[in-house]
């Protein structure tokens, strides 16, 4: 039979309560009731505790590592990685925009877009990213219907259409 989780709960278990009541965030609400159901000690094994809460035991283990280190301000905070950075400047934007949308001298592909963004503004963007980027703001597509000269007569084409 594993050893029983011996950690100590510095805070009061009234005081735990109230905390939780407070949340908003359900992950950090979860965190609170691992305290709390630990102080009380309503399961024998850290693994039936996890299985009650839905969490991984991984997720136990680090949650009480960084409780036993560093208190419970550090357990109840969470740190997502950061803000996405931007991987195309606003200047390559406008003239990704304008090129798009230009039936004169389209792109020819995706790869056509990495070298034209390499040879007017001399930054490196992967393929991939770029692909994404055009698909995610754009909405561009690999294949798309052959685009109309622009040289064409909309006025003969209605002309043409009425003889027949």
């Amino acid at each position: 039979m594993p050893k029983q989780a011996d950690i100590e709960i510095k805070e009061d278990i009234d005081y735990l309560k109230n905390l939780r009541k407070q949340e908003n965030n359900h992950r950090l609400k979860t965190r609170i009731q691992s305290l709390i159901l630990t102080k009380e000690k309503k399961f024998n094994r850290r693994v039936d505790l996890a299985n009650h809460l839905g969490v991984g035991i991984a997720s136990l283990d680090r949650w009480t590592r960084v409780y036993k280190t560093s208190g419970i301000d550090a357990m109840l905070t969470i740190s997502n990685g950061g803000k996405r950075r931007n991987s195309v400047p606003k200047k390559v934007h406008e003239g990704l925009l304008k090129k798009v949308h230009d039936s004169r001298d389209p792109f020819l592909g995706y790869w056509d877009a990495v070298l034209w963004v390499k040879e007017n503004y001399d930054i490196e963007i992967k393929y991939n990213t770029l692909r994404t980027y055009l698909i995610r703001h754009f909405k561009t597509k690999l294949k798309e219907p052959r685009k109309s000269h622009y040289k064409k007569d909309e006025q003969a084409i209605e002309a043409f259409k009425k003889t027949t």
